[in-house]
């Protein structure tokens, strides 16, 4: 897939932003990727790091487009963590609805986090037992084509 060469999709909200057609405080910007702050933000600081050709989810974004996508969330996600004097960020990239995404063009959230900010922390779970966990494991495993490695990470 030619990185350099997308489609714009007519009624989205991203592609207009990008196109210039809906304004935006950009804060970084280069061939692949478009960063300004989120009109709407959990945290003051809250970027929305854009890619510019129109994926819908993470499973459309080709891999061309990796290492200009992670440069501009390391720059990004460090700008924001230094100007705001967060202690740290949260990077969250949702995909499908039942996983909160609403616009459907491939974004991710750097969110400044400050000790005791009243933003919730990542629930976590637990399976059953380690039987479970590696039953899972293993089905995903040949879900994705690998090889077991005989290590569990608990």
């Amino acid at each position: 897939m030619d990185c350099a060469h997308t489609t714009a999709v007519g009624d989205c909200i991203f592609c207009k932003i990008i196109a210039g057609d809906i304004p935006c405080a950009r804060i970084y910007e280069d061939a692949h990727v478009l960063a300004f702050l989120d009109i709407n933000p959990i945290a003051k600081g809250h970027t929305l790091v854009v890619l510019k050709g129109h994926y819908p989810t993470l499973l459309d974004v080709p891999s061309c487009v990796g290492e200009p996508l992670l440069r501009a969330l390391r720059l990004v996600g460090k700008a924001v963590r230094e100007e705001t004097r967060a202690g740290g960020f949260n990077c969250i990239q949702n995909n499908f609805s039942p996983a909160g995404q609403m616009v459907f063009h491939s974004h991710w959230h750097i969110i400044p986090r400050f000790d005791n900010d009243g933003l919730p922390d990542w629930p976590g779970g637990r399976y059953a037992d380690i039987s479970e966990m590696q039953q899972l494991a293993a089905s995903l495993l040949a879900r994705i084509g690998g090889e077991p490695s005989g290590g569990t990470h608990e």
